[in-house]
């Protein structure tokens, strides 16, 4: 199968809404790139006693809108143009929900899952204090990604704390709550998914109590085959997978169920009353909404042609690749992008992070009912673009997000 550089794919998407806007060529290329860069060499005293050097990085897309916003992964296959990709992800997914806030991305190449608690607490302070210059309420604010957690903030804010010597509890968001992380958080990611899927059959008529399939069971995954059915008042989940394998059951799988048994076993497989396929498979079975929860580049030339899916509700970063959407939009399926399906995790930390500001705090009924607003005006903004532009929903996405961030670099003199 042919390999995707992921930053290849969001300029490419960068350079297309930007046609249809008639953007000047400066406009374009300062669009296209970062504007600010870092790597560090991180060095940790391992358990074993040995010193290990791990390889880090941050990088800062856009922040004419306001501070940057965007979370740090620990991933073993980390590389600097996955950061770069997600960070400018982040700009258009804070434009899009029309929030005041940049884009940043950062991570660590490691394996978390070969770490002790200490070796993962030490490695998160080295970070922060590598990057503790570059980082503030006012400049950069992370938050947890793939395999980092409200643990790993808690240990990342009270770094920076320690050496500031101030008191900051915004400077990271998706915290625990007893150190100023937001009731409503856990689930936020998947909750303004499902609610733009919500949108989407009411404005399309698409049937939300058929059968859906999650790819991905990590912490969105399972929140939203949970919160498909609460909030849409039905469905049939029939199958899932993770990085270990896929299950599927006719019958459909107790959401419930099989999120204990993961928790409980690490994995989906050997679930009662499922049986194991093939994991791409997932993505061609005749459900009515697939939600893509993994990686980047899940959905390309290759397999698209093989959907089923009548919606497809990316909760990953960069599912789906540029030729994909293409394939997509002609076979008639109904994509709600990344930039808007994933935006309800960084509209809620920048709910935390207002509420941080004040040091008052919202309960979780107004958190949903402000999330939901938010996503549902942002879905309804994107599909008058549809129709305006004549295009795919991920295009028209881009031009409502990439024309925000222009006008505001513009207004600033950048460009």
């Amino acid at each position: 199968m042919e390999s995707y550089n992921s930053f290849a794919v969001a300029q490419q998407q960068v350079t297309d809404a930007a046609r249809l806007l008639n953007l000047d060529e400066a406009t374009v290329e300062f669009l296209r790139w970062p504007q600010r860069e870092c790597s560090f060499t991180l060095h940790v005293k391992m358990d074993s006693g040995k010193t290990k050097i791990f390889h880090a990085y941050r990088v800062l897309h856009n922040h004419a809108r306001g501070p940057a916003k965007g979370g740090i992964r620990f991933h073993p296959d980390e590389t600097i143009d996955t950061i770069r990709a997600l960070a400018s992800w982040m700009t258009w997914k804070t434009a899009v929900t029309d929030l005041p806030l940049g884009g940043a991305k950062g991570g660590i190449r490691c394996d978390p899952k070969t770490m002790s608690e200490r070796e993962l607490e030490t490695l998160s302070r080295e970070y922060v204090r590598a990057l503790a210059e570059l980082i503030g309420v006012d400049r950069d604010i992370p938050a947890p990604d793939v395999y980092t957690n409200p643990q790993t903030m808690a240990w990342m804010m009270d770094e920076y704390e320690t050496i500031t010597r101030r008191h900051h509890p915004g400077v990271m968001t998706d915290k625990p709550q007893q150190v100023g992380g937001t009731e409503g958080r856990r689930d936020a990611t998947a909750r303004g998914g499902v609610i733009a899927v919500r949108e989407a059959c009411r404005m399309y008529g698409f049937d939300p109590t058929r059968d859906y399939a999650i790819q991905g069971f990590g912490n969105a995954g399972q929140r939203a085959a949970l919160l498909h059915q609460e909030i849409l008042g039905g469905g049939r989940l029939v199958a899932v997978s993770d990085s270990r394998g896929a299950m599927w059951s006719a019958a459909g799988l107790d959401p419930k169920e099989l999120v204990m048994h993961k928790l409980k076993t690490g994995s989906i497989l050997n679930f009662p009353g499922s049986t194991p396929i093939p994991r791409d498979s997932l993505l061609g079975l005749d459900v009515e909404v697939l939600y893509p929860a993994a990686l980047e580049n899940s959905i390309t030339k290759e397999n698209a042609e093989a959907v089923k899916a009548k919606v497809i509700c990316e909760l990953a970063n960069g599912p789906t690749t540029p030729e994909a959407d293409i394939i997509l939009h002609k076979k008639g399926v109904h994509v709600i992008p990344d930039i808007l399906a994933s935006a309800g995790g960084v509209t809620v930390s920048y709910f935390e992070m207002v509420q941080d500001s004040y040091s008052f705090f919202w309960d979780e009924t107004l958190v949903h009912e402000r999330l939901d607003a938010r996503i549902e005006r942002a879905y309804r903004t994107i599909q008058e673009a549809v129709k305006e532009k004549k295009v795919h929903p991920r295009l028209a996405a881009m031009v409502v997000a990439v024309a925000r961030v222009a006008q505001a670099s513009k207004l600033r003199g950048w460009v």
